[in-house]
């Protein structure tokens, strides 16, 4: 969720309403966070009730595999935890789904309370019937009570056809709305949010840690909001310390 091309769909839910004025995204103030490769989690995730983590990811180029980015699964975890697979592409393989299905059964037997699998893919809005596709397929594979989540795009909110958008209600347990673009959030995101509420799926809004962020008035109505997830930030180098002059 680092995200590396355009416009992009992208961690801790508010526990009782959220920040009023345009602040920085502090995750002492939310409970559900985005925990990618080599970011080490905050005092903020030890208390997380939702846990988002990057598993592994299906590259573009070559024949498609699960590139692992975890050198063991998590163990004992009182999070709800989803497992991440970020993808480039859609043509997933039996061995892509063997390994996918494997690091699941690991992450469910490690002790952990294991909601499900998240696919996060930048799906373009005007291609949302094929990623449907795509997703009853993922669905019909998951083994049972098994949850499926999708990261979207900032405008599916505004510019995704109904159709396709109700053709996944079906299929997905949740989508996560991406407000940020690297480590910055996407300037003039509240008119994507002006008819939030009409989204035909259970949907929450990622921010970006340290981002600026103040909520659309249209979540007040919003019955289909579950809160916000936050991606959380690798922590920037300390600076050098000058040598001790005599």
């Amino acid at each position: 969720m680092i995200r590396r091309g355009a416009w992009l769909a992208a961690a801790l839910l508010v526990g009782s309403c959220a920040p009023s004025s345009r602040t920085p995204v502090d995750p002492e103030r939310y409970d559900q966070f985005f925990l990618w490769a080599g970011v080490p989690p905050p005092p903020a995730a030890a208390r997380a009730k939702v846990l988002y983590i990057l598993g592994g990811e299906v590259r573009r180029g070559g024949p498609p595999g699960f590139v692992s980015l975890r050198a063991g699964e998590p163990h004992g975890l009182h999070s709800a935890l989803w497992l991440t697979v970020r993808t480039e592409r859609l043509d997933w393989d039996e061995s892509t789904w063997a390994a996918i299905l494997s690091t699941l059964a690991r992450w469910r037997n490690g002790g952990n309370r294991l909601e499900g699998l998240q696919i996060d893919f930048d799906a373009a809005t005007p291609g949302l019937g094929h990623y449907a596709a795509f997703l009853k397929d993922v669905r019909r594979r998951l083994p049972p009570r098994t949850k499926l989540s999708v990261t979207g795009l900032l405008d599916w909110s505004a510019n995704g056809d109904p159709g396709a958008l109700a053709t996944l209600s079906g299929v997905v347990d949740e989508v996560v709305i991406q407000t940020y673009q690297g480590r910055s959030t996407i300037p003039g995101y509240a008119a994507y949010f002006r008819d939030i509420d009409k989204l035909p799926l259970r949907h929450k809004i990622a921010l970006v840690e340290g981002g600026a962020w103040t909520p659309p008035d249209a979540l007040v109505r919003d019955e289909r909001f579950a809160g916000y997830v936050v991606f959380l930030l690798r922590p920037p180098p300390a600076p050098a310390r000058a040598a001790n002059r005599r």
